[in-house]
């Protein structure tokens, strides 16, 4: 049954389809399943497999309505879900030392990677001035909040919060205008970057690129409107707006890149 569904993902992604196969033959045999924090891609996966099935139900939360990763509860149909407990926990940093604000969101991600975290218990993160409020699966929130002591060589304190005390706060993005010949990927990544294109080619077609979470080894594949782009190493952006053509025929665009 596999062979078929992996005609319909990318060779990368047939790891997970398994897995995602198997949480939902468990619950077609009454068995419930809590997964780690889901990326959107993986989500989708997760619930194309769902619905395949008319015995098997799926319900996901990240914390809070807008979030981008979620834990998923995989059950039977005849399960409420509504009131189980997805095992997220909410983090707050702090710190004296006014270094604090000019933090980011990768300096966050690397102090909690630096521990030996796995990016799956990982939810959402969110820096601000005043610090940061990040989400966790429950089995690692403790070992987090007694180790996570520095960021960025800022010595930091941590303190597990009520979830509805979460300030998620909204992404940042620094907006550029773009002139480009066409909405290639690699013509319009490598002018976000300021990379040659055959520098761009390499690691595309390497795989460490990726479109709405999706990995894309094409060079060619045209972007379109509110596509999420991400380059390992260099971050990630969005096509905000395809504004129209230029009196020579280019396409104007406004990225956004996540700071």
């Amino acid at each position: 049954m596999n062979e078929l569904l992996y005609t319909h993902f990318h060779p990368d992604e047939h790891r997970f389809v398994d897995k995602a196969s198997e949480w939902v033959e468990r619950a077609e045999q009454h068995a419930v399943k809590l997964t780690d924090f889901l990326d959107p891609r993986q989500a989708f996966i997760l619930t194309t497999l769902v619905n395949r099935s008319q015995d098997v139900q799926v319900r996901f939360d990240g914390g809070h309505p807008d979030a981008e990763r979620r834990r998923a509860l995989v059950a039977p149909d005849y399960r409420v879900l509504d009131a189980e407990d997805t095992g997220i926990r909410l983090i707050e940093v702090t710190s004296l030392d006014d270094k604090l604000k000019e933090l980011d969101h990768g300096d966050y991600m690397g102090a909690i990677l630096g521990l030996g975290i796995k990016r799956d218990k990982i939810g959402d993160i969110y820096p601000s001035e005043n610090g940061c409020h990040f989400l966790v699966a429950a089995e690692v929130a403790d070992y987090m909040r007694l180790n996570l002591s520095q960021v960025h060589r800022v010595h930091v304190q941590t303190e597990l919060l009520p979830l509805e005390k979460l300030h998620a706060t909204g992404t940042k993005l620094e907006e550029m205008s773009l002139s480009v010949a066409s909405l290639r990927l690699d013509g319009i990544v490598s002018d976000v970057y300021r990379l040659s294109r055959a520098k761009v080619l390499i690691p595309i077609k390497a795989g460490r690129c990726k479109v709405n979470w999706k990995q894309e080894e094409d060079p060619s594949k045209a972007l379109k409107q509110d596509d999420v782009i991400s380059l390992q190493g260099f971050g990630r952006f969005k096509v905000l707006e395809i504004e129209g053509l230029t009196k020579k025929g280019r396409f104007r665009l406004k990225i956004g890149k996540y700071a």
